[in-house]
């Protein structure tokens, strides 16, 4: 009788380590199709911004008396190997250079300017609320995957602390957080 108490027991905390197992392993699984529902979604904004600000530039090139090419730099944009937080980073300057090229060239009425910057308005702003959903999700995976003994399951998957989308890592000082 008592042996068979014992083996109770022992089945019993074997159903309840394999509960736990399954539980957090669905919990990081959950959270890496997260992120990288938000990976996607940044991808797709950032190259659909890309493609309105090469409009633009193209746009306001056919306005400007000397054809120099001030957005040479970001033309070469989509070729280049860089993760998506610095892309984000060189389509931002690249905006706020165009912004002010329509302020020097006047072109602040241009209906076919003005609907593309709208658009660039609404990618940022999509673009916001995946890299704000990115990190909430990053921050939620890198605490489990940090925990014991959850770190134990995520090790055996190979899940790993993620950076987030600015790059910041206080343990090491790799930038490369996902490609474009």
């Amino acid at each position: 009788m008592l042996w068979l108490s014992i083996l109770l027991i022992i089945v019993i905390i074997i159903c309840l380590v394999g509960i736990y197992y399954v539980i957090h392993f669905n919990m990081l699984n959950d959270l890496k199709t997260k992120i990288h529902e938000a990976e996607m979604i940044i991808d797709e904004a950032l190259r659909s911004k890309y493609d309105t600000l090469m409009r633009v530039s193209n746009h306001i090139r056919k306005h400007m008396e000397s054809n120099k090419n001030y957005f040479k730099e970001y033309e070469k944009l989509n070729s280049t190997n860089m993760t998506n937080f610095d892309m984000d980073r060189k389509l931002n300057e690249g905006y706020t250079l165009i912004l002010k090229m329509i302020d020097d060239l006047k072109l602040n009425q241009d209906e076919e300017i003005n609907a593309d910057i709208d658009q660039i308005k609404r990618l940022d702003e999509k673009l916001t609320a995946a890299k704000n959903y990115y990190n909430k999700n990053t921050s939620e995976e890198n605490a489990i995957v940090r925990r014991f003994p959850t770190n134990i399951i995520a090790k055996i998957h190979g899940f790993k602390v993620k950076l987030f989308f600015d790059g910041k890592d206080m343990d090491d000082e790799i930038i490369d957080d996902f490609k474009m």
